[in-house]
């Protein structure tokens, strides 16, 4: 029986977060000059900071954001949720069998993946990050770079979890 997640597709989704980020925020091709406006980064904070620490801990969170985002975009998870992820155990009734026979790997592309991490992105990520920068007095385009950033990567992480 398939497996409803491919093991080496939530690193593989956790990196693509790190890469997205590079490229989003670069100052030359993309909205990097404008978030350090909006967020009041300088030059000098950029400098202070571990890099290894942050990015060790930005592909840890990644990845942990790829673990929950695989239930939304795979939906074959939640059959195997049912039977406690084990296809092979004792007392699996055949009517298990026969719904992954039927469904197994349907909706399983990158294009549905995309969708659902996209969505996820605007239902998820953008009203948290809209929240926290309304109470930290942010501007509209702060929002829209750093919600942007997270409607595009989860788009991608989802496209490589549910395609791969």
């Amino acid at each position: 029986m398939e497996l409803p997640i491919n093991p080496v597709a939530i690193p593989v989704a956790a990196v693509a977060a790190l890469v997205v980020g590079a490229l989003w925020y670069n100052p030359k091709i993309g909205f990097g000059n404008l978030w350090m406006r909006e967020s009041g980064m300088t030059e000098e904070k950029m400098k202070s900071g571990k890099m290894v620490v942050i990015f060790g801990l930005s592909l840890a969170f990644a990845a942990l954001l790829s673990l929950l985002l695989m239930q939304f975009t795979n939906h074959q998870w939640g059959a195997f949720g049912m039977i406690g992820g084990d296809p092979e155990g004792e007392g699996i009734l055949p009517s298990f069998q026969t719904f992954m026979s039927d469904y197994g790997t349907n909706f399983r592309t990158f294009k549905h993946g995309a969708l659902h991490g996209g969505i996820f992105g605007v239902l998820g990520a953008l009203p948290i990050i809209g929240t926290v920068a309304l109470f930290e007095r942010k501007s509209a385009k702060y929002i829209f770079v750093n919600a942007g950033y997270w409607i595009v990567t989860l788009a991608v992480m989802g496209a490589i979890l549910c395609g791969l």
